[in-house]
């Protein structure tokens, strides 16, 4: 299933869920992928504070791929009124 993120709140959400639906802890996490518990809990609330190192490492750990692609024109009308 894709998932379109537009925030970084909802990239936030996306990433605690993930890990919640594979039943781990945010210390089991870490330890996968050599992040520190702290981190791990950083990119979960405030994405924004953390590397792109640690986000590629903790989509490792969850097992998601990051995706880029060019925007939709229809999906920009959406996100526009999401603002």
């Amino acid at each position: 299933m894709q998932t379109i993120i537009f925030t970084s709140k909802q990239l936030a959400t996306m990433l605690k869920a993930r890990r919640k639906a594979l039943r781990l802890t945010q210390k089991e996490v870490a330890a996968l992928v050599g992040l520190l518990p702290k981190t791990v809990s950083s990119l979960e609330t405030d994405p924004d504070r953390c590397s792109v190192e640690s986000l590629r490492m903790l989509l490792s750990a969850l097992k998601l791929e990051l995706t880029l692609s060019p925007e939709d024109e229809g999906a920009s009308a959406v996100r526009e009124a999401e603002w």
